[in-house]
């Protein structure tokens, strides 16, 4: 089924379409907040590529919006996935402009995803390297980190971008609450919901108030992380004093407002989600739990001391159907339904060190980077 980006959904954001003289950049990226996010740095090299032009990204629409209220882009094509955009007859309805635009496939390798560009009628694509799409460009690396991905792309386009470029600037300061994010897209990277209880329960008995984010189809699994901490302190009643305060706000918080929550935080313990995206932007503090997927391709891509990552992957049988390349490691299925064995293999007493390491050091960024230099000096 196709997409029609519809004039209300476009009319705020294509005014002064017709007045860009050098024409627009339509960008696909039709995923989801950690991706999204993973592609910020290219982002910013679009806008250097190509400084006069408009800048319109495909995306999810609730992504997609919040990355142009950032001011990371100019406008959005609500779409999702890999359905065809209809886009440049609604602009050219609303505006009167021409549509001719550089199409940017920041989605996938092909050649589905540039085909969907393709259809567009663009002036130039920038992808990587199809035969099949009849798309020339760099070649496609499957072990690179995703952030480096995007980048190399877009600096062979002549928009110089780096993994520096992936940081937000935080909306407030930072504040006294810890992040706990038990949700995931799929089952295989989902670690138990009873392990995430004890570790907030851990939390909160050491003093800290914490917050369990989730989606509104979280609420059930984000319910029961609540009561089983709650229930482990002894209940609000029984709860000894000094203990900090377990709340459950599935379901209640649009994408600015958690990322505001993330990025507030002193420390965010989750999986390998969009939430552990969010802390990497943000610079929060955070404990990530890696399985099926590599740290090394999707792990925190700045900042590495504010960051715990643990990962159990390099001591698990690789999958009788993986390629014969051990420089790959293991890798599972991120879709499956049941838990990676690697990240299942991630204790209770990992996650609690971590975070309490973590707690215990500075909090700003600049400090810890300046301890860092300090420590290199010091060697």
């Amino acid at each position: 089924m196709a997409v029609t980006a519809g004039a209300t959904e476009l009319a705020p954001d294509l005014p002064g379409l017709a007045g860009q003289d050098e024409g627009t950049v339509l960008v696909l990226r039709a995923l989801g907040l950690g991706d999204a996010l993973t592609a910020v740095p290219a982002l910013r090299g679009v806008r250097r590529a190509w400084p006069g032009r408009r800048v319109l990204l495909a995306a999810p629409a609730e992504v997609g919006g919040w990355l142009r209220d950032l001011g990371l882009v100019d406008g959005v094509v609500p779409t999702r996935g890999l359905e065809p955009l209809v886009w440049a007859q609604e602009a050219r309805t609303l505006t009167g402009a021409d549509p001719g635009h550089v199409a940017v496939n920041l989605h996938g390798s092909g050649p589905e995803s540039h085909r969907v560009l393709l259809d567009t009628g663009p002036e130039r694509v920038v992808a990587f390297a199809s035969g099949d799409a009849g798309v020339d460009g760099p070649d496609w690396d499957p072990d690179e980190h995703e952030v480096d991905r995007w980048c190399r792309l877009v600096t062979a386009a002549g928009g110089a971008c780096s993994r520096e470029d992936l940081r937000l600037d935080p909306p407030g300061s930072r504040g006294r609450h810890v992040v706990v994010h038990p949700g995931a897209a799929s089952g295989a990277r989902r670690w138990p919901a009873d392990r995430f209880a004890a570790v907030a329960r851990d939390l909160a008995a050491a003093g800290h108030d914490v917050v369990v984010t989730g989606g509104p189809d979280e609420r059930d699994l984000c319910a029961r992380v609540v009561a089983d901490a709650d229930a482990a302190l002894g209940g609000p009643a029984g709860a000894p004093d000094g203990t900090g305060s377990v709340t459950d706000t599935a379901g209640t918080l649009d994408l600015p407002a958690l990322a505001d929550v993330v990025a507030t935080a002193r420390l965010v313990v989750c999986g390998d989600t969009g939430v552990a995206h969010l802390a990497t932007a943000y610079g929060t503090p955070s404990v990530v739990l890696f399985g099926p997927t590599p740290p090394a391709t999707w792990g925190p891509a700045v900042d590495p001391e504010r960051h715990a990552v643990l990962w159990h992957g390099d001591t698990e049988q690789r999958p009788a159907h993986a390629p014969d390349d051990a420089a790959r490691g293991y890798r599972g299925d991120p879709h499956a339904a049941d838990l990676d064995p690697a990240l299942g293999r991630i204790t209770v007493a990992e996650v609690v060190a971590a975070a309490r390491s973590l707690l215990a050091g500075p909090q700003d960024p600049a400090e810890m980077r300046a301890g860092d230099e300090a420590l290199s000096v010091e060697a």
